[in-house]
């Protein structure tokens, strides 16, 4: 089940964190996505603090056609794109999948004529995430 968290939808999933970010990125992609950025924030506090974390991986996602729409409406909602989705591991073989949640993340608009763009990205962001899911055993 994918859960409505505070601020973003997320799943719990147990498997190989590489493997999940890879499905993730595959998910992204059949729901129109493609990756603008990746920040391995392991890997990068590793470099600039010499700390060891667990994995743990933001995906900056873009839908062109999503985006067009948002922007022509409110061009100043660049400053909340891309759409970011986190994979990271637990530790014990469980991962967290989660997206930022755009119905509240463009809510800071208060421009209704976002509101539609922003549904579909969430039922996207949805769909990616029980893709996800629905791949590793319970």
């Amino acid at each position: 089940m994918v859960e409505n968290r505070k601020y973003s939808v997320a799943a719990v999933i147990k498997g190989d964190f590489a493997l999940i970010r890879e499905r993730v990125i595959d998910a992204l992609s059949k729901e129109g996505f493609g990756i603008l950025t990746e920040i391995d924030v392991a890997a990068t506090l590793k470099k600039k603090l010499g700390v060891e974390v667990r994995p743990y991986v933001i995906l900056g996602a873009c839908n062109p056609p999503l985006a067009h729409r948002a922007l022509t409406e409110e061009p100043d909602l660049g400053v909340l794109l891309p759409c970011n989705v986190i994979v990271y591991a637990h530790g014990d073989g469980v991962c967290t999948v989660a997206a930022l949640d755009p119905v509240r993340q463009f809510s800071l608009v208060e421009n209704p004529k976002v509101e539609p763009v922003a549904e579909e990205v969430r039922a996207g962001m949805v769909r990616v995430i029980e893709a996800v899911r629905d791949t590793f055993p319970v």
